[in-house]
């Protein structure tokens, strides 16, 4: 394979980018750190035939997206997130279904100094398999340790690196020596843009119950707003006219004036006893059977004490 000078191999990139831009509406960006070539030639497999999976350097991605901003204007979003160790894959498969391919493939990995810790680390309570020569290293990160049958015995679960701190060398040190593999890496979804809308990947978890409350809110929202201008449009209607029989209902109730709506309100008002006794009897059949059930038991008759003596008395 003939290698290509450094201009030639930019304009081929380029190119490339520019196709893949075009050809595809879906693109999803991906964090590659400390993402190992096994994994990524697994996950190339996984999407072949379904997408494409596309790496650079920032500099030449931000200049490619310049370049396409006349033609693609969202492109001028995705600048600030040209940051770190990233890539492209570009689909037209579903989101949903691609975000679980790229993310599938994680791998457990050693602590190592410097890096960045994704979650909290925990060294469990218990007994190791380290002698008393070690204890320093325990000391040094301020973990109460006794000795136990020869062996150093950690007494509480310790949270020796926090989400966002680096791992400092003490403590890779001493999660090696554990045999403790605390992280596990893989591609993370940082940013999806699908024919031109640029959004978040939580997006992808969102349920249609999910949609529907969060438009329920926004037409409460519409309908308080309407209500407070007296400003009248579709969302305040109902709310409009609800309003407006109170008001009638409550004119209706102080005055001889009456509709058939206020017929039974005003009956109820004058009369309440009237539909307090008749509340018992719109159950029917019901009110028999509890009368009954509450009804005393009759005397047993003098045949039945009779017939409970012995067969000798």
């Amino acid at each position: 394979m003939v290698k290509l000078d450094k201009k030639t191999w930019k304009e081929n990139y380029f190119t490339k980018l520019k196709t893949l831009m075009g050809q595809y509406g879906k693109v999803l960006i991906v964090g590659v750190d400390n993402i190992r070539s096994k994994q990524m030639q697994e996950t190339r497999m996984d999407i072949r035939g379904k997408g494409e999976l596309l790496m650079g350097k920032n500099t030449m991605i931000r200049k490619c997206f310049r370049e396409m901003e006349e033609e693609y204007p969202h492109l001028t979003e995705l600048l600030p997130s040209i940051v770190n160790n990233i890539g492209f894959c570009f689909t037209d498969m579903d989101l949903s279904e691609c975000r679980d391919l790229l993310v599938k493939n994680k791998v457990q990995a050693s602590a190592k100094a410097g890096i960045v810790a994704p979650v909290d680390v925990i060294i469990p309570k218990g007994v190791t398999a380290m002698g008393p020569e070690k204890t320093s290293f325990f000391q040094a990160l301020n973990l109460n340790t006794k000795i136990t049958k020869g062996m150093i015995e950690i007494l509480q679960d310790t949270v020796v690196c926090k989400v966002g701190e680096k791992v400092g060398l003490s403590e890779a040190k001493l999660l090696n020596m554990l045999n403790i593999s605390p992280f596990f890496y893989g591609l993370e979804l940082q940013l999806i843009v699908d024919n031109g809308s640029v959004y978040p990947p939580a997006v992808l978890d969102l349920t249609p119950e999910d949609i529907i409350a969060k438009f329920q809110s926004g037409v409460n929202n519409v309908a308080s707003l309407a209500l407070a201008a007296k400003f009248p449009c579709a969302a305040s209607a109902p709310h409009s006219i609800l309003n407006g029989f109170k008001n009638l209902l409550a004119i209706a109730v102080t005055t001889d004036y009456t509709f058939e709506e206020a017929a039974k309100v005003k009956a109820y008002l004058e009369n309440p006893d009237a539909f307090a006794a008749a509340a018992p009897a719109a159950g029917g059949g019901g009110g028999d059977t509890a009368a009954a059930a509450a009804a005393p038991p009759p005397p047993e008759s003098e045949s039945e004490e009779d017939m409970e003596m012995g067969l000798f008395d």
